[in-house]
């Protein structure tokens, strides 16, 4: 069975491989960029440190995944705590995945 996209995308298409993490193109191919866009159409980041951002935090989760501990939630940022400009446009995300937790004594 071919996984189908639940909403695919109606004007680009986005890639990705362990060697080069996420692409975004336009459905003729052309370079697109990724962006984080609020609720009034401000974009916040876009770009290379998106996709970055991005492609840490789905491998981080799959490895959470992998380890039995795919329901802790993964975060590019301390949680409630706003970097400064500075710290947040950092190219590499200070956090790491989480060690797996111990499955107590039997």
């Amino acid at each position: 069975m071919k996984n189908k996209p639940i909403d695919p995308l109606q004007h680009s298409k986005l890639t990705g491989t362990i060697h080069s993490g996420i692409t975004a193109t336009t459905l003729d191919g052309k370079p697109a960029r990724l962006a984080i866009i609020d609720d009034n159409g401000n974009i916040l980041d876009a770009g290379l440190p998106v996709a970055k951002e991005v492609w840490h935090l789905v491998i981080g989760v799959h490895l959470n995944y992998l380890r039995g501990t795919g329901h802790i939630v993964m975060h590019s940022t301390p949680p409630g705590i706003a970097l400064p400009a500075k710290e947040a446009a950092a190219p590499e995300p200070a956090d790491k995945p989480q060690a797996p937790a111990g499955r107590g004594k039997k």
